[in-house]
């Protein structure tokens, strides 16, 4: 089928989008292929957008995943600012905001994830802003000038880079959180105890385990009533508190979708002219042996190229072990796999450190890893991850023992 494909549509343009679009061509794909997005900016990556981008120590350009120009040059038929409104899956159209109907052979859905909504009263505020695009950002870094009071709703990825911009930018910071520690959703409570120390260290004022019940207007400012009958004021209210995945174009065309669209290992969803990769999947993941959706940089990159190659006629599935990373201050935190749970921890070093590594077992098995400022152990702690054989926990323990070696022993 993939072969006989004459026109391929990729809908969402944004990160996973824009690699997919590229990677068919050098996979040697000759059909047509059409990129529509509804954002004006071409593809982009979305990490800077809360580090780099947000300090203003890049230009918007730099963001980019290639010059504006490289999309006619190779013959992508690239379209910002438009928005796929249905899917006519028999008769294999999609069809736009504008009333026009674009027809297509194969169809990769990267309609990406959008931030997830406060649920307060008040939550509407002008006051109360949002960071998941680049005119977010942009919007964000000037209202960050003169030293205003921000504060930030949710400890996790976001939510904390914005905050360590922000502290270095010269405002006053708050980070509200309803967990008993940052990071809680993708790490031991030790982690999350660790960098909560690195921010109140660095002049952020953190409150976890509490709710928020309203945001009211109070002048040109705003104020957050908190659960247990206090009062924050702030000048800015950025609110972090995850994403959600961009389902309703797939969900109202009839395809499969729970929490996500749901695809195998190839992103394949249930309908063999319709593919999907990046944040708004729910995909199969062969090494971990399970469904999971992904808000990453490495999943919107690798997982794009992927599903891009199968749909130009290659046969290998998308398997790796999930990787995340943040750097906030001097600090650069990297994880690898997506644990259910963190149960067994095993530490080379620790916390009191400058740079220590955690794995999470299960069954004797590694099944996640945590590097603090030892990147160089990532490598050897996802083959550990992606091998899924015991190890001697003892020798993984021990930092004199290189990770290299357990590696290729397991």
């Amino acid at each position: 089928m993939n072969g006989t494909a004459r026109h391929i549509l990729i809908v969402g343009a944004g990160h996973a989008g824009g690699v997919a679009a590229a990677t068919l061509r050098q996979a040697g794909f000759a059909g047509a292929v059409t990129l529509i997005g509804s954002e004006p900016y071409p593809p982009h990556e979305r990490p800077p957008l809360s580090k780099e981008l947000l300090a203003g120590a890049i230009p918007v350009e730099k963001t980019f995943l290639k010059p504006l120009a490289f999309y006619a040059e190779n013959g992508i038929a690239f379209r910002p600012g438009e928005t796929a409104t249905a899917i006519d899956r028999a008769a294999r159209r999609v069809e736009l905001a504008n009333g026009e109907t674009v027809p297509y052979d194969l169809l990769l859905l990267t309609t990406g994830a959008r931030a997830r909504r406060l649920a307060l009263p008040g939550a509407d505020d002008r006051r109360v802003v949002y960071l998941r695009d680049i005119r977010d950002s942009l919007a964000l870094r000037e209202r960050l000038t003169g030293g205003p009071r921000i504060v930030v709703v949710g400890a996790g990825f976001i939510g904390l880079e914005a905050a360590a911009v922000a502290r270095k930018r010269g405002a006053a910071v708050t980070v509200v959180e309803v967990q008993p520690a940052p990071l809680q959703r993708v790490c031991p409570t030790e982690i999350g105890d660790f960098m909560a120390a690195l921010h109140r260290r660095n002049g952020v004022e953190l409150r976890t385990g509490v709710a928020l019940t309203a945001i009211e207007p109070d002048g040109d400012a705003v104020v957050l009533r908190t659960a247990d009958g206090n009062a924050i004021a702030a000048d800015v209210v950025l609110a972090g508190i995850g994403a959600q995945p961009n389902i309703e174009l797939a969900q109202a065309a009839g395809l499969a979708v729970e929490d996500g669209v749901v695809t195998d290992e190839f992103g394949r969803t249930n309908d063999p002219h319709v593919f999907a990769a990046g944040d708004v999947t729910r995909h199969y993941n062969p090494l971990l042996g399970r469904k999971l959706r992904l808000e990453a940089w490495q999943n919107a990159q690798n997982q794009a190229i992927a599903v891009a190659k199968v749909m130009a006629g290659g046969d290998q599935p998308y398997a790796e072990v999930p990787w995340f990373w943040t750097d906030q201050y001097d600090v650069n935190l990297q994880i690898a796999g997506a644990p259910e749970r963190w149960g067994t921890l095993v530490w080379r070093g620790g916390t009191g450190d400058k740079a220590f590594t955690v794995f999470g077992i299960e069954d004797g098995r590694p099944v996640a890893a945590i590097t603090m400022n030892n990147g160089r152990d990532m490598r050897p702690a996802r083959e550990l991850i992606a091998r899924r054989r015991t190890v001697d926990l003892a020798r993984l323990a021990d930092p004199k023992v290189k990770l290299q070696d357990l590696a290729r022993e397991s």
